[in-house]
């Protein structure tokens, strides 16, 4: 046993994982990836956090410049 398994383990995964990776073929798209799913909803969602966040920033200066006056 060693005194290090988790260095041993950090060292041993890029090697399991380059062992099961592509096989070189390409492979035709039929739709879209999971990932590809996930980030446009990311992508929407951030958006919608801005401009929600925009919106209600605007409003705070709209009024404090409306008491000032």
């Amino acid at each position: 046993m060693t005194k290090r398994p988790l260095a041993c383990l950090l060292f041993a995964v890029p090697l399991l994982l380059a062992a099961s990776g592509h096989d070189g073929q390409p492979h035709p798209r039929t739709a879209p990836e999971l990932s590809d799913v996930a980030l446009f909803v990311f992508a929407v969602v951030a958006v919608w956090l801005t401009r929600r966040a925009l919106r209600k920033r605007g409003l705070v200066r709209r009024d404090r410049a409306s008491r000032k006056d």
